[in-house]
C-alpha cells in the first residue's frame, strides 16, 4: 500500500486532521473537538448514554446452516443432526431456562449464554444475492436503509464515533457489502487496516505527542469559555501521558498480531475500530458451514459449527479483557437459513422460511425466540409473542425479520417513534430485553 493511499485511508478512518485519534488520545469527544467553540455547550448532548452499545455485526452471503445445530431444533425427533459426537445434543441453560443445543454452544461461558438470544426467524428468500434486501428487513426500512447503518446512524451521537458509517471487514463478494443512506461502502481487510496504522509514519507512530499538541490548541477556549461544571467534566475525561501511551501500546500490540484476514483478525480489527471510535457498528463475518449444498455426512457444518463457536467465545474474551463486555453487542443477520428435514444429512438447500440470529449483550436476557414448526416437507419458523419471546399468534412468521429488527433498534435506546419511522413492519419483542 503506498503512503498515499495510507494517508487517504487513515483520513478516512479518522476524519480531517485526525480528529478521531485526537479523540483518542486527548479523552474528548470527537464531536466536542468538531465543533470548536461550541464544543464545551455540546459536550454529553445525547437521550440515553447508557444504553448505547458498540456493535460487531456478522452477516454471510452463503446462508449458512447456523439454524441447524441451535436451541429450538433439538424439541422435534424429524429434524436432522449430523452424528458427530462433537455435535452431540448437548443441555444447557439460558438465563436459567434449560434447553438443548449442539454441543459447541454449550462450550460457553454462562455469562455469555445468560445475554444469548437465538431468534428464529423468516427471511423470505431463498436466493444468495438478496442478501442488501434481508438487510433491508425486505422493504420495512426506510428510507431503503440496511438495519446496520440504522443502528449505527442512531447510535452515533450517543458514543461520539467519528463517523455514523458503519465499517466492514469481512465482505467475500458483493452482496455482503454494507450500505448507508443508499450509497455503498467499501471493505476494509484487517491486513489493510494493519498496513495504515502501524507503519512507522502511521498515525499510531506518536500518540502522546497528538495528545499534548491538541490539548495546547484548545486549552485557551475550553478553559477561558467553560463553565466550572464543564471544566470539571473536561478534566475528568481528559487522557494522561501515561495513559495515552499505555493506550497507544496496546493497540499496536493487537494490529502487529494481525497475520492474514481470517476470522479472528476480523474480530481483532474490529475490537480495534471499536476502541478507537471509529464507527458504532463494525460488519464481519463468521462462516458456520457455507452453502453446503453437497456436504456429505455435514462434515464441513460441523467444523465450521465448532470454530464458529470458538471464535465467538474469543471475541467475547478479548472483549471482556478490554473491559468492554458491558458496552459491546454481538449480532448476526444472514440471507436464509438451511433445510432441516429428511435427507439432510447429504447437505442442506436452502431454507427461506427459517434462519436463525443471534444477540449477544447486556440488553438481552439469554433465551430462545420463536420456534420451529413443520412447513411443507421441512420446517420454517413459528410466529412470536412479543411479551413472553416465546412460540406465539402476536408477532407472524413473515412479521419475524422486521421485529428482529425493531428489537435489536430498541435494545440501544432508540425512541419507539423512531423505531416505528425506521421500520414500517413487525413489534419490539420484549420477551428479550433484559
Amino acid at each position: 500500500m503506498t503512503t498515499s493511499r495510507r494517508t487517504l485511508l487513515a483520513s478516512a478512518l479518522f476524519g480531517a486532521g485526525y480528529v478521531g485519534l485526537r479523540a483518542l488520545a486527548t479523552g474528548l469527544p470527537a464531536a466536542a473537538l468538531l465543533k470548536g467553540r461550541n464544543a464545551v455547550a455540546q459536550v454529553g448532548a445525547c437521550t440515553d448514554p447508557s444504553k448505547a452499545q458498540f456493535i460487531i455485526f456478522n452477516t454471510l452471503g452463503s446462508g449458512d446452516p447456523l439454524n441447524a445445530n441451535c436451541p429450538g431444533t433439538y424439541a422435534d425427533s424429524r429434524i436432522v443432526h449430523t452424528s458427530d459426537p462433537l455435535m452431540a445434543a448437548t443441555s444447557l441453560t439460558l438465563a436459567g431456562t434449560p434447553t438443548t443445543a449442539a454441543k459447541p454452544w454449550s462450550t460457553l461461558p454462562q455469562s455469555v449464554l445468560d445475554r444469548t438470544c437465538f431468534w428464529h426467524l423468516r427471511t423470505n428468500t431463498p436466493i444468495h444475492p438478496e442478501e442488501p434486501s434481508v438487510l433491508k428487513l425486505y422493504g420495512a426500512t426506510a428510507p431503503s436503509e440496511m438495519l446496520p447503518s440504522l443502528l449505527s446512524k442512531h447510535q452515533a451521537a450517543c458514543l461520539g464515533t467519528v463517523q455514523a458509517q458503519p465499517l466492514t471487514l469481512g465482505a467475500v463478494n458483493p452482496s455482503e457489502a454494507l450500505s448507508y443512506e443508499g450509497r455503498a461502502l467499501p471493505s476494509l481487510p484487517p491486513l489493510a487496516l494493519k498496513t495504515t496504522l502501524t507503519n512507522p509514519r502511521g498515525p499510531l507512530s506518536n500518540l502522546q505527542a497528538l495528545r499534548d499538541d491538541t490539548l495546547g490548541k484548545l486549552d485557551g477556549i475550553y478553559r477561558n469559555q467553560a463553565t466550572k461544571a464543564q471544566r470539571a467534566y473536561l478534566d475528568s475525561v481528559m487522557t494522561s501521558q501515561t495513559q495515552a501511551r499505555n493506550i497507544n501500546q496496546d493497540l499496536l500490540e493487537a494490529l502487529s498480531s494481525i497475520t492474514d484476514n481470517s476470522v479472528e483478525a476480523q474480530i481483532k480489527a474490529a475490537i480495534v475500530l471499536i476502541r478507537m471510535n471509529v464507527t458504532p457498528v463494525v460488519g464481519i463475518r463468521i462462516p458456520f458451514g457455507g452453502d453446503n449444498h453437497n456436504d456429505t455426512g455435514l462434515v464441513e457444518e460441523t467444523t465450521e459449527t465448532i470454530s464458529g463457536v470458538a471464535a465467538i467465545k474469543s471475541m467475547m474474551e478479548q472483549l471482556a479483557a478490554a473491559g468492554l463486555s458491558d458496552r459491546v453487542t454481538f449480532m448476526s443477520l444472514n440471507v436464509f437459513g438451511r433445510t432441516l428435514g429428511a435427507g439432510s444429512l447429504g447437505g442442506r438447500q436452502h431454507n427461506e422460511n427459517h434462519q436463525v440470529s443471534l444477540t449477544i449483550g447486556k440488553a438481552f436476557r439469554g433465551g430462545v425466540i420463536g420456534g420451529v414448526r413443520p412447513v411443507g416437507d421441512d420446517f420454517g419458523c413459528t410466529g412470536i409473542d412479543p411479551t413472553t419471546g416465546r412460540t406465539g399468534t402476536g408477532i407472524a412468521a413473515g412479521e419475524t425479520l422486521a421485529s428482529f429488527g425493531k428489537t435489536t433498534l430498541a435494545s440501544v435506546g432508540v425512541a419507539d417513534e423512531v423505531i416505528g419511522y425506521a421500520i414500517s413492519a413487525g413489534q419490539v419483542v420484549s420477551g428479550a430485553l433484559a
